[in-house]
């Protein structure tokens, strides 16, 4: 068998059997006169060692751990390998507990369910964890899919993410998108992709595996409503959850069942059928039912990525080389006395690493290039003993599971607020650019389909987009600080706010039109002693007056030396590029 690009065969399952036999070795060995069989490492780890041996990297550039523990786990059902016991039970709710979840669930009795004119459209992420209370959410959802959808409840294979929708509180939807599908010749047609190209840029493509419409809900438009909203924020789910974007998504309609209606109205595009046939296993088998093949772009430049040649290798790991000894970790200022006063919301029962060691591996991680939870913890299981002590702690790596608890416990305006100050300080900003830069989070509003700010609102009220205004260093793209901007004012006020913590005494920052302002320029150069550059716009006339009364022929590094008299309107226009 061939798995991400390896060719497995008898001396490969050896080695992988001689990784899962060490661990059981190193596990009696570790007991009392090693007599009876002791705690051996997790099936998690011995992932990652297999990951290590064969150098399997997900598209992020983190050991693609998932990938291979579900491998072994078919290898183990198949008789090739023998994988030691879990310790405990976790992962998808089993199917026992899925149909008996199915038989809870109580249609309407009193038919359809009309949805309210104007009600608010929400749609997020299914968790599958216990965070915010919602420990059998994954349950549920499969359970739906079970009961109410044609191709009832199935695994959802590789990277992937479930949704659920919600129209005025009621449960209306639910969605599940997972890899790419390997063999898709309208797909690679429409793209244009060789087979070289495809398995280099596949990870960038996902596949609507489920879109389940409760049958009794009934609205004008729902159902593409739905589509967008989840459409609108799936790029941006992606990068959190597994460290890189999505640029297109795909899906297969059956035509004999559907005729795509809700895709079409979504603006997906129709770009062939298949020959009918279905994957089973590793064997595809011919099912004498041909679908129909949607396609959607998540990027304005979608052919262009998926079609983009080999990047330069990425550094090994994935990750920066980062030299934990020279950084400030304690005594005054250091990190370990920022974070001792983060609250610890975790439960005291069950703890077994300290808040303090977690929050600065994670803070490392980032340092080092880590973008997602998963890749916190890889970058953590990478690390050396001596590194983890460094960072206070005294037992195994912590797991993924661990620093997802956390994060979702603990403060993180007041983290990111501390954290950001000893990363400002470590970046030495002098003689540096600093940029004052504003965003709004895409999909931040829940992934609320509708736009204008006057309509009604419903469904225990609308939640607004949520408005960063942050610091961030020219070249490196560092975010030093950041504050969020409430509805009730603008940047310009968060300004000194955002500003005041920063040592950027010799620092240039820069800034839109928007912070061209008086105030700011004075508190920048008086208060913190630094400079500024600003761009000045037709609205602001008589500025961009005194400007060309100047006659600065050299300012911008555009205008042309030389010039005699008074500065041209064009001129002055250039203002706004540089």
């Amino acid at each position: 068998m061939v798995f991400r690009g390896t060719a497995l065969g008898a001396a490969q399952f050896v080695q992988i059997q001689h990784i899962i036999d060490s661990s059981s070795t190193q596990g009696r060995a570790a007991e009392p006169g090693g007599g009876r069989s002791g705690p051996h490492r997790t099936r998690q780890e011995i992932a990652r060692e297999t990951c290590r041996l064969f150098k399997w990297r997900s598209a992020n550039g983190v050991l693609a751990v998932r990938a291979a523990r579900e491998l072994l786990v078919r290898l183990e059902r198949g008789g090739v390998v023998r994988l030691p016991a879990p310790r405990r039970r976790q992962g998808r709710p089993s199917q026992e507990r899925v149909e008996a979840a199915t038989r809870l669930i109580h249609e309407p009795s009193s038919g359809a369910w009309q949805a309210p004119v104007g009600a608010t459209l929400i749609v997020r992420p299914v968790c599958s964890g216990s965070s915010g209370g919602r420990a059998d959410e994954q349950l549920w959802w499969r359970a739906h899919m079970e009961r109410f959808h044609y191709l009832g409840d199935a695994a959802v294979v590789g990277e992937s993410i479930r949704y659920a929708a919600f129209l005025a509180g009621e449960l209306v939807a639910l969605l599940g998108f997972g890899a790419a599908s390997l063999h898709n010749r309208p797909r690679d047609r429409q793209l244009g992709w060789d087979e070289a190209t495809k398995k280099r840029n596949l990870h960038l493509v996902v596949n609507n595996v489920r879109f389940l419409m409760l049958p009794w809900i009934r609205g004008h438009n729902l159902a593409s409503r739905v589509l967008g909203a989840t459409l609108r924020r799936l790029s941006r789910d992606w990068q959190a959850v597994y460290g890189h974007r999505v640029v297109l998504a795909e899906t297969f309609v059956d035509t004999s069942r559907f005729l795509g209606t809700c895709y079409r109205a979504s603006n997906w595009l129709c770009v062939g059928e298949t020959r009918g046939f279905s994957k089973s296993g590793y064997q595809y088998r011919f099912n004498g039912r041909p679908k129909s093949v949607w396609l959607y772009p998540l990027s304005r430049d979608f052919k262009k990525d998926l079609c983009a040649p080999l990047h330069e290798p990425r550094k090994e790991g994935g990750f920066m080389i980062l030299d934990v000894e020279r950084l400030p970790l304690y005594g005054e200022g250091g990190l370990f006395e920022i974070l001792h006063g983060i609250p610890d919301a975790r439960k005291a029962r069950g703890i077994r690493h300290k808040i303090e060691s977690l929050l600065a591996i994670a803070v490392c991680a980032t340092l080092a290039g880590a973008r997602s939870i998963t890749a916190i913890a890889e970058w953590a299981a990478e690390q050396t003993r001596e590194t983890l002590k460094m960072l206070g702690s005294k037992r195994r790596p912590p797991s993924e599971r661990t620093f997802r608890r956390l994060f979702d416990s603990v403060d993180v305006e007041e983290l990111d607020r501390g954290t950001g100050e000893w990363v400002a300080r470590q970046q030495q900003l002098a003689g540096d650019a600093l940029a004052i830069d504003g965003k709004t989070l895409r999909g931040s509003r829940d992934g609320d389909s509708r736009s204008t700010q006057g309509r009604a609102e419903a469904g225990g009220g609308r939640k607004n987009a949520v408005h960063l205004l942050s610091a961030i260093v020219h070249g490196s793209g560092t975010v030093v600080a950041q504050v969020p901007v409430d509805v009730k004012t603008n940047e310009i006020t968060q300004v000194k706010p955002l500003l005041e913590n920063l040592d950027i005494a010799g620092v240039v920052v820069t800034a839109d039109a928007l912070h061209t302002q008086k105030d700011t320029a004075t508190y920048i150069v008086k208060e913190k002693h630094a400079d500024y550059v600003f761009t000045v716009k037709d609205n602001q006339a008589t500025l961009r007056q005194d400007i060309e009364d100047l006659g600065l022929d050299a300012t911008p590094p555009s205008a042309h030396h030389g010039r005699q008299g008074p500065r041209a309107h064009r001129d002055a226009g250039d203002l706004d590029k540089h």
